[in-house]
C-alpha cells in the first residue's frame, strides 16, 4: 500500500484550552482519546476521513516527568510560548508499511524507531531524541501499525474531513524532491516561504478552515 497520511497534530497549552479553540473555528467539541506513558502527554481525536484523524496533544500536568525529551517540541520554551497563544500545527504523520526501509533510505534524518502501544493496539514511530521535528514539522514523522483496522474507525465522525496539507519552505523544490523520496501521496502542497506548516479542513457546514 502507498503511503498516506495517518494523521495530523495539533499542540495545545491544555487540552482545555485546546478543545475550547477547537470549538471556536470547527464547531465541534474534540473527544478525549488517551495518555501516552512515554511521553506524559494525552490528547483528543476525531477522524478526518480516508483513514486519518486529528490529534490535538499537550503534556499532562497529572503524569510524572517523562524519562526522556517529550516528542513535538513541547518541551522547548518557544514552543511552549506559541501554544500559550493558541493551539498550533505541529506536526503530520505518515503511514507506512515498512518504516524500516522507509528511515533507511531517508535524505534526511527522520530519528529512533520508538515501539509503543495502547490497548490492544501497538505501532512504531520515527522520533528524534532531543524531541525536534523534521524541518521544522515540515517533514512529518512516520508510523507503522501494527495489523488491523486502522484506529480511526473506532474514532467520533464529526463530520471534519481534512482536505491538504500546505508546506512553506524557502527551497521548495529540494522540500519537494525530499518528500518524492519518501513516496508522500498528493494531500501535500508545497510553496516558496518561511517554514510553515498548516492543514486545511472543511467542517461539517462545508466551510474551510486553516489551521496553523
Amino acid at each position: 500500500m502507498p503511503n498516506r497520511i495517518d494523521h495530523v497534530t495539533l499542540g495545545a497549552a491544555s487540552l482545555a484550552q485546546g478543545t475550547a479553540a477547537m470549538e471556536g473555528a470547527l464547531g465541534v467539541t474534540l473527544p478525549r482519546g488517551g495518555q501516552h506513558e512515554a511521553m506524559s502527554t494525552h490528547n483528543c481525536l476525531a477522524q478526518v476521513g480516508n483513514e486519518a484523524f486529528l490529534e490535538l496533544i499537550a503534556i499532562d500536568p497529572e503524569a510524572p516527568p517523562p524519562g526522556r525529551t517529550r516528542w513535538f517540541t513541547l518541551d522547548e520554551p518557544a514552543t511552549q510560548a506559541r501554544l500559550a497563544e493558541r493551539p498550533r500545527a505541529l506536526c503530520w504523520v505518515v503511514r507506512t508499511d515498512d518504516l524500516d526501509a522507509l528511515v533507511a533510505r531517508s535524505p534526511v534524518p527522520l530519528g529512533e524507531i520508538l515501539s509503543m502501544s495502547r490497548g490492544g493496539r501497538s505501532w512504531r514511530l520515527t522520533v528524534p531524541q532531543d524531541g525536534s521535528l523534521a524541518e521544522a514539522g515540515l517533514i512529518p514523522a512516520f508510523i507503522e501499525w501494527s495489523p488491523g483496522p486502522h484506529p480511526s474507525g473506532g474514532m467520533q465522525d464529526l463530520g471534519l474531513r481534512l482536505e491538504r496539507v500546505r508546506l512553506s519552505h524557502p527551497d521548495p523544490d529540494w522540500l519537494t524532491g525530499v518528500l518524492a523520496v519518501l513516496e508522500i501521496d498528493g494531500l501535500v502542497e508545497v510553496a516558496a516561504g518561511e517554514r510553515a506548516l498548516s492543514f486545511v479542513l472543511r467542517t461539517a457546514d462545508g466551510s474551510a478552515v486553516t489551521l496553523d
